[in-house]
């Protein structure tokens, strides 16, 4: 087929699959696909839950007593858990003190946290105080906790309950931390990171897309010469143009007399 063949198959084949509209849908489609990815990175998280107490996540085998546990943020919530007790009867329960109480088999549990290791010191001198009037009561200062085995059943499982109590120190800003990224930090990181993803996807259809489009155009042309080969009377690998007939596939045209 020769250079004019070609372009009249072009031309034809342009008319024929040429769809402005259905380009401009295909476009829509792929621009609104990047726009709602974009959105949906720039969703706000849903709210978080309510945290659990961290006086309470230290209490030893939380996921077993987790149900029959006690927070107390003051000195009636805690005396409806635990009843009458002299040496919980002195604890201030001001300024942020927190505690918590599960049953053991080596007696019920009390973790009383103070905010300021200065607090937990002088509540440790009337807890002291409190306990000397020969309470069974095992009791231990940790950290800025005043743990309490009440009616302990043996003093070694008392010890052994109280070793499990650890105390974990942690800070606390008064404002923003400065190592955490800005609200506008974070939505230009999503929103760069939505970018990009599209972006990707983008490419990538279009890949596919241009190889699609290739095949089909591949195939119609195959098509088309099979047809335009399968009009010739006889075979010729030179497309209509004149050749010698050296292998005599070409048949003998009869001069004018």
């Amino acid at each position: 087929m020769d250079t004019a063949d070609t372009k009249r198959f072009v031309r034809k084949a342009v008319k024929k699959f040429y769809r402005p509209d259905l380009i401009f849908s295909l476009l829509l489609l792929l621009f609104a696909g990047i726009h709602a990815h974009a959105q949906e990175a720039k969703k706000p998280a849903e709210p978080a839950e309510e945290k659990t107490p961290a006086v309470l996540l230290h209490l030893p085998e939380w996921d077993t007593v987790r149900n029959s546990a006690v927070y107390a943020r003051n000195a009636a919530e805690l005396t409806k858990a635990t009843g009458e007790r002299p040496e919980l009867a002195v604890i201030d329960f001001t300024n942020g003190v927190e505690a918590a109480t599960a049953m053991y088999p080596a007696g019920r549990l009390v973790i009383v946290e103070f905010p300021t290791p200065q607090v937990s010191v002088f509540e440790d001198q009337k807890i002291t105080e409190a306990l000397a009037s020969g309470s069974a009561t095992a009791y231990r200062r940790i950290g800025n906790y005043s743990v309490f085995v009440l009616d302990p059943s043996d003093n070694a499982a008392a010890n052994a309950l109280l070793d499990q109590v650890k105390y974990q120190k942690y800070v606390q800003w008064l404002g923003e931390a400065p190592d955490l990224p800005t609200a506008a930090e974070r939505e230009f990181t999503i929103t760069t990171a939505g970018v990009f993803l599209s972006t990707f996807y983008a490419i990538l259809l279009g890949i596919l897309f241009a190889a699609v489009f290739g095949l089909f155009c591949g195939l119609l042309y195959f098509r088309y010469r099979e047809r335009e080969r399968a009009r010739m009377p006889t075979f010729s690998d030179a497309g209509g143009m004149i050749r010698l007939n050296l292998d005599g596939l070409t048949p003998e045209i009869a001069g004018e007399e």
